[in-house]
């Protein structure tokens, strides 16, 4: 048989490398510590649970669900935007539900990009918004996030004939994969770029409810004109420790959000609705669950902070996501340090070139490992040889 070429194209997942990593080392009796993937290891607050057992019991949730969910979830979506941002949003127009946001993001591509467009994606980025430009039969033109300029995409520096070409401006703080943050003057430059060129921004905003040291991160949707240029992507993944569940959303422009269910409505049957029920739940019960999380989170945090300064590298405390975003020591490579890792303390993080070619340098830590085993990785960690 004869495979698409697309798929001939096609890497394997970052997280599915590491996966088998991972399988290969504890076959062989290793106890490896995965410090690599951003899957919160605190289960679901337990009223959301409740919710979801509760709807699950109920036949009328049995059935097929809705490509753009219940209008619950979508007033509930809109209500938490208006109490947590200011903004508001309407409910039928402007506010779709995704199974997992990952799921939109990587469709969106087959809204906006025909085969020969650009889009312009973040490097080091998440793959997703490469992956999906590609199944959409477009290229990718690179943005580099340097550390020098706070990880934030220089928009100026991008050629007239690239901009003139692009369809699409992928973008996302707090930032996945260097945890860098993002203000307000930047979200207006970005409505003020894409309105110039006639780009359609999308924001990957999962990481907005994981913050530290009292920073509330903002939404791209703040920005005066944001959503007559583009939509945010959330996810209850990380601010509920929802991954399992696979729900989010995306909320602004009703242009793209009509493109996107379109799209949806041809390819999935939408959320089962037990779990929009939970989601609803989680938008509009207590959230003190959030700040509970990031105490913990912060907790690591800083613990890591500590190890990796006596090892040799180096990393800003992170104000807000998962990740710590480390720079390794001289004379290695991202690949190379990660090997050293696994090889001589069975531990495992991320390399930064799995984000593409500005990663390279770097490594990604996460703090969703269980305190017990992160103590002991990195107890591991301070043992490794110079």
């Amino acid at each position: 048989m004869r495979l698409a070429r697309r798929i001939e194209k096609l890497p394997s997942y970052l997280f599915v490398e590491i996966s088998r990593k991972i399988a290969e080392k504890r076959a062989q009796g290793e106890d490896v510590i995965s410090l690599a993937i951003g899957d919160p290891d605190i289960p679901t607050p337990a009223h959301i649970i409740e919710t979801l057992c509760e709807a699950a019991h109920n036949p009328d949730n049995h059935r097929y669900p809705e490509t753009d969910g219940l209008p619950q979830l979508r007033k509930a979506v809109s209500g938490w935007y208006e109490r947590r941002f200011g903004i508001t949003f309407d409910p039928d127009r402007e506010v779709l539900p995704l199974i997992g946001s990952k799921e939109g993001i990587g469709h969106i591509a087959l809204c906006l990009v025909d085969p020969g467009d650009l889009a312009l994606v973040t490097d080091p980025g998440y793959p997703v918004y490469s992956m999906g430009t590609l199944f959409a039969g477009g290229e990718c033109y690179s943005l580099p996030l340097l550390e020098e300029n706070e990880f934030l995409p220089d928009l100026d520096a991008v050629p007239s004939g690239v901009a003139k070409k692009a369809k699409v401006l992928w973008i996302n703080y707090p930032n996945n994969p260097t945890s860098a943050t993002a203000d307000s003057d930047f979200f207006d430059r970005v409505v003020a770029f894409a309105g110039k060129h006639e780009i359609a921004v999308c924001h990957d905003a999962p990481y907005t409810e994981v913050a530290f040291d009292g920073y509330r991160p903002r939404s791209f949707m703040q920005a005066r004109g944001a959503r007559d240029v583009g939509v945010e992507f959330h996810s209850l993944s990380k601010s509920y420790n929802m991954t399992g569940w696979r729900i989010g959303m995306v909320v602004g422009s009703p242009v793209l959000v009509d493109a996107l269910a379109r799209v949806k409505s041809n390819l999935d049957s939408g959320i089962p609705q037990a779990i929009q029920h939970a989601g609803v739940a989680a938008l509009q019960g207590n959230q003190d669950c959030i700040s509970e999380h990031n105490s913990i989170y912060e907790r690591r945090r800083d613990l890591i902070m500590d190890t990796i300064k006596k090892i040799g590298l180096t990393a800003s405390p992170p104000r807000a996501s998962l990740y710590v975003w480390a720079r390794v020591p001289k004379g290695y490579t991202s690949a190379g340090y990660c090997s050293k890792l696994l090889d001589e303390a069975a531990v495992i993080v991320t390399p930064g070139s799995g984000y593409g070619k500005y990663g390279e340098g770097y490594i990604r830590i996460s703090l969703t490992t269980p305190d017990e085993r992160l103590e002991e990785g990195l107890a591991r960690m301070k043992r490794l040889s110079p």
